[in-house]
Protein backbone atom coordinates (compact mmCIF):
# COMPACT_ATOMS: atom_id res chain seq x y z
CA UNK A 1 0.00 0.00 0.00
CA UNK A 2 1.33 3.43 -1.06
CA UNK A 3 1.89 5.74 1.68
CA UNK A 4 0.86 9.87 1.82
CA UNK A 5 3.36 12.15 3.72
CA UNK A 6 2.90 15.17 5.97
CA UNK A 7 6.32 15.37 7.90
CA UNK A 8 6.63 18.72 10.61
CA UNK A 9 3.74 19.64 10.59
CA UNK A 10 3.85 22.48 13.03
CA UNK A 11 0.66 23.54 14.81
CA UNK A 12 0.27 25.62 18.15
CA UNK A 13 -2.47 24.78 20.69
CA UNK A 14 -3.50 24.68 24.52
CA UNK A 15 -1.58 21.44 25.73
CA UNK A 16 -0.28 20.44 28.99
CA UNK A 17 -1.50 18.72 32.71
CA UNK A 18 0.48 22.02 34.59
CA UNK A 19 -1.72 25.04 35.64
CA UNK A 20 0.69 27.48 33.47
CA UNK A 21 0.11 24.74 30.24
CA UNK A 22 -3.46 25.90 30.41
CA UNK A 23 -2.87 29.33 29.79
CA UNK A 24 -0.58 29.27 26.70
CA UNK A 25 -0.41 27.73 23.34
CA UNK A 26 2.44 25.71 22.89
CA UNK A 27 4.08 24.37 19.58
CA UNK A 28 3.34 20.51 18.64
CA UNK A 29 4.86 18.66 15.62
CA UNK A 30 3.55 16.10 13.93
CA UNK A 31 4.62 13.94 11.06
CA UNK A 32 1.64 11.97 9.74
CA UNK A 33 2.28 8.61 7.32
CA UNK A 34 -1.24 7.75 6.04
CA UNK A 35 -1.91 4.66 3.79
CA UNK A 36 -4.01 4.97 0.37
CA UNK A 37 -4.09 3.41 -3.06
CA UNK A 38 -2.12 6.40 -5.18
CA UNK A 39 -2.60 4.95 -8.36
CA UNK A 40 -6.56 5.67 -9.36
CA UNK A 41 -5.19 9.87 -8.63
CA UNK A 42 -1.97 9.28 -10.47
CA UNK A 43 -3.50 7.81 -13.74
CA UNK A 44 -6.45 10.52 -14.29
CA UNK A 45 -3.65 13.48 -12.52
CA UNK A 46 -6.72 14.08 -10.08
CA UNK A 47 -6.35 15.44 -6.57
CA UNK A 48 -10.07 14.17 -5.81
CA UNK A 49 -9.28 10.85 -6.36
CA UNK A 50 -6.13 10.90 -3.43
CA UNK A 51 -5.84 12.56 0.17
CA UNK A 52 -5.23 16.16 -0.08
CA UNK A 53 -2.47 17.24 1.66
CA UNK A 54 -3.83 20.76 2.39
CA UNK A 55 -6.95 19.78 3.64
CA UNK A 56 -5.60 17.96 6.04
CA UNK A 57 -3.41 20.02 7.09
CA UNK A 58 -5.97 22.48 7.48
CA UNK A 59 -8.46 20.59 9.30
CA UNK A 60 -5.81 19.20 11.89
CA UNK A 61 -4.86 23.12 12.47
CA UNK A 62 -8.44 23.81 13.14
CA UNK A 63 -8.70 21.22 15.45
CA UNK A 64 -5.84 22.28 17.23
CA UNK A 65 -6.67 26.09 17.41
CA UNK A 66 -10.66 24.67 18.86
CA UNK A 67 -9.31 22.18 21.28
CA UNK A 68 -7.12 22.02 24.69
CA UNK A 69 -6.11 18.54 25.83
CA UNK A 70 -3.77 17.55 29.08
CA UNK A 71 -1.90 14.85 27.04
CA UNK A 72 -0.27 14.85 23.70
CA UNK A 73 -1.15 10.78 23.99
CA UNK A 74 -4.94 12.25 24.13
CA UNK A 75 -4.07 14.85 21.15
CA UNK A 76 -2.20 11.94 18.93
CA UNK A 77 -5.30 9.66 19.86
CA UNK A 78 -8.32 12.16 19.25
CA UNK A 79 -6.50 13.16 15.65
CA UNK A 80 -5.73 10.03 14.39
CA UNK A 81 -9.82 9.42 14.94
CA UNK A 82 -11.07 12.70 13.43
CA UNK A 83 -8.44 11.62 10.37
CA UNK A 84 -10.51 8.12 9.90
CA UNK A 85 -13.60 8.90 10.14
CA UNK A 86 -13.59 12.55 8.46
CA UNK A 87 -10.79 11.44 5.31
CA UNK A 88 -11.89 7.66 5.58
CA UNK A 89 -7.97 6.57 6.08
CA UNK A 90 -7.81 3.40 7.02
CA UNK A 91 -4.09 3.16 8.50
CA UNK A 92 -2.13 5.88 9.60
CA UNK A 93 1.21 6.52 11.62
CA UNK A 94 0.93 9.29 13.84
CA UNK A 95 3.88 10.91 15.64
CA UNK A 96 3.41 13.83 17.70
CA UNK A 97 6.33 15.80 19.13
CA UNK A 98 6.17 18.48 21.92
CA UNK A 99 9.50 20.52 21.44
CA UNK A 100 10.81 22.00 24.75
CA UNK A 101 9.13 19.90 27.21
CA UNK A 102 11.78 18.59 28.98
CA UNK A 103 14.63 20.79 28.96
CA UNK A 104 17.37 18.04 28.53
CA UNK A 105 15.97 16.97 24.93
CA UNK A 106 14.47 18.25 21.71
CA UNK A 107 11.09 17.39 22.16
CA UNK A 108 9.19 14.89 23.50
CA UNK A 109 6.50 13.04 22.33
CA UNK A 110 4.17 9.84 21.34
CA UNK A 111 4.00 7.54 17.63
CA UNK A 112 0.79 5.81 17.41
CA UNK A 113 -0.58 3.68 14.45
CA UNK A 114 -3.93 2.69 13.95
CA UNK A 115 -6.29 0.76 11.54
CA UNK A 116 -9.20 0.19 10.63
CA UNK A 117 -10.21 -3.60 9.88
Amino acid sequence: MDQVLIEGLSLETVIGVYDWERKVRQRLELDLELRTDIRPAARADDLSRTLDYAAICQRLSDYADANAHGLVETFAERVAALLIDEFGIRHLRLTVRKPGAVAAARAVGVRIERSVD
